[in-house]
């Protein structure tokens, strides 16, 4: 009888309850965006592949560090995506750690720009995308980025806000083809309050240029790939600018709570995310442009993504500690010069 409790008693730390009791516990800071996709591609997989819990925060950037800096001594989240800058500002404030990237088996499949974004080892890009000009190829030619600001073209031209993801990469390559390449942006801030007048709007949203252009009151916007799949709908000639000056854009990174008691379980859940697998899957279903060079993708998924590695080796992205330290004078200058 004795044998036979002690058995049972075996029996049961082998059961689901014991199984759950010692079960591990990963919580995730990520964009809101596409939340429904993830959790299939990505976190329902990895949590039969772990056998542990995934707990998935959403919001956006200042929220997600306001709470990571709240918690700073009893870290809550392990892992956040966030953008380049953010993961800078994250570093400098002493929110996360250097991540090993020799236990991250898919790290050298990665495109050489989203290996350490910020040059500091304190993140791993998992996404990028291309930000150029979406104009109406059988009324306008865009050859440059300055080509915006023609005055045949100028009253048919929607122009980020600076406040946006894409006003300022925009007005940093105006400035470059305009020759004002200065980290304060003023040069091409200038040019764009100058013509403000003529200008359709400074948009606040992408999702209103589709219509605009349906409308044929505008001609032109600066865009980020991830916007274009819209206006290939249209049933007007829409084309994707390949600028003199090249494209600029942006990227979202991968990084680690510091204090983290869950980083050995981080930077499992970060290699999933990075391997060929699952950013081949994301980038079918148009969720992210992959950052695994190894990607092969459908012509259709392509034509919609940023991909490549020429494009990523085109990419002319702003450096974070730039975005970070001038970000204060780019709207100051902005409210004085354009007044929006």
């Amino acid at each position: 009888m004795k044998k036979i409790l002690i058995a049972s008693v075996a029996l049961a730390a082998l059961s689901p309850l014991g199984a759950a009791a010692a079960e591990r516990t990963l919580t995730i800071s990520v964009y809101a965006f596409a939340q429904d996709d993830f959790k299939t591609l990505v976190y329902d997989p990895f949590e039969a592949q772990c056998g542990c819990k995934l707990v998935v925060e959403t919001g956006n950037s200042v929220e997600r560090l306001a709470k990571m800096e709240a918690n700073k001594t009893s870290p809550v989240v392990d892992l956040a995506a966030v953008s380049m800058a953010d993961a800078l500002a994250a570093s400098r404030a002493g929110l996360i750690d250097k991540i090993d990237t020799a236990k991250l088996a898919n790290f050298a499949k990665l495109y050489e720009l989203a290996r350490d974004p910020n040059g500091d080892g304190m993140s791993v890009g998992y996404t990028f995308y291309a930000t150029s000009i979406a104009y109406r190829s059988d009324k306008m030619k865009i050859d440059s980025w300055a080509d915006l600001l023609k005055p045949e073209y100028v009253g048919h031209v929607a122009f980020p806000n600076v406040t946006t993801n894409q006003g300022p990469p925009a007005l940093y390559m105006l400035g470059l083809a305009l020759g004002k390449d200065t980290p304060d942006l003023k040069g091409s801030i200038e040019a764009v309050g100058e013509k403000k007048d003529d200008i359709v709007t400074f948009y606040e949203k992408s999702s209103q240029l589709v219509q605009l252009m349906q409308q044929e009151e505008i001609w032109a916007a600066p865009i980020g790939r991830f916007s274009w799949a819209g206006f290939t709908k249209l049933d007007v000639p829409i084309a994707w600018a390949t600028p003199k000056e090249g494209q600029t854009g942006g990227m979202n990174v991968l990084v680690l709570t510091k204090g983290s008691k869950n980083q050995d379980l981080a930077m499992q859940f970060m290699d999933f995310w990075l391997s060929t697998e699952i950013q081949t899957k994301l980038a079918e279903k148009l969720v992210d442009s992959p950052a695994n060079s190894e990607v092969k993708l459908s012509e259709a998924a392509a034509n919609n993504l940023t991909y490549g590695e020429a494009t990523a080796k085109s990419l002319k992205l702003i450096p974070s500690a730039i975005a970070l330290d001038n970000r204060a004078g780019w709207l100051k200058t902005w409210n004085e010069k354009v007044g929006q």
